[in-house]
């Protein structure tokens, strides 16, 4: 079974140097073992992520060399997943 990476930024800003290095690392580490690299957007802060700074994150990773598996996930499309998870497990 390959070896799944991910890259999980938060929109409420524009990436930096670290979030470059972590996705890079990810990216190529995937690359290197024949594994899966997988971007996740964290975008349940819904008072500071930003459309402009999702798109930002696009546009920047692409500029570094880095492609993704599509969809992107994105954690607010999932919290009734969450939910349900969680109370499954409240009710063991």
């Amino acid at each position: 079974m390959p070896s799944v990476f991910r890259f999980a930024p938060s929109p409420n800003g524009y990436l930096h140097l670290g979030h470059a290095y972590s996705a890079l690392l990810n990216f190529d580490s995937a690359r290197q073992g024949g594994g899966r690299f997988l971007l996740r957007i964290e975008d349940i802060d819904t008072a500071r992520c930003r459309a402009e700074f999702e798109a930002a994150i696009f546009e920047d990773l692409a500029w570094l060399g880095i492609a993704w598996e599509t969809p992107v996930r994105r954690q607010s499309e999932h919290l009734g997943e969450y939910r349900e998870a969680v109370e499954k497990l409240a009710a063991q």
